[in-house]
């Protein structure tokens, strides 16, 4: 059996802590970026707003009011989705370093857990060895299935990606192409 030693205990701990601050750190980073993000759309916004009006007041008919309709679509459609594209990137940056520390701290974890396991099956009592072999199978089948979710989840992420980018580029020509036919 494998005794942990007081060294060993603080150590897990320290380590533990690290990665506790290293997380909060870049949740913050996160959180800063999107205040950033959502500042910048708002002093946008209230700058747009004010041409916008200043353009309306302008106007002397009708058909100068149907034509800056269709000037003023364009740009706001290119912004939600530029927007709607930072918002994204934010979101996954974040969550690429947090699944980036997590696939790190399991990784140590199966390191750990693995010489524990191999220490204990050493140290196993005569005749014991169909039982220890039974469950490392187990172990490792267990591990296998996890390695293949984090492969699938992977594969999701990646596909998720793609997407939303085909997804900006195409509201990105529909909103050049509605502005152009008016």
């Amino acid at each position: 059996m494998m005794n942990l030693t007081p060294d060993q205990i603080v150590a897990a701990n320290k380590s533990n802590l690290e990665t506790l601050v290293g997380l909060t750190s870049k949740a913050f980073a996160g959180v800063e970026q999107l205040i950033e993000l959502n500042m910048a759309a708002a002093k946008s916004a209230l700058s747009d707003s004010h041409t916008n009006a200043q353009t309306v007041l302008s106007v002397k008919d009708a058909q100068d009011l149907l034509s800056m309709q269709a000037t003023l679509f364009q740009p706001l459609a290119e912004k939600m989705v530029t927007y709607n594209r930072h918002l994204y990137e934010i979101a996954t940056s974040s969550g690429q370093d947090v699944s980036s520390v997590v696939e790190a701290q399991f990784a140590k974890s199966q390191k750990l857990y693995q010489e524990m396991f191999d220490n204990l099956s050493k140290n196993a009592p005569a005749g014991s060895e169909t039982a220890v072999a039974a469950f490392k199978t187990a172990v490792s089948a267990g591990t296998n299935a996890l390695e293949s979710v984090q492969k699938a989840v992977k594969q999701a992420t990646d596909m998720v990606d793609s997407n939303v980018k085909t997804m900006s580029a195409h509201a990105m020509n529909a909103g050049k192409t509605t502005a152009k036919k008016k």
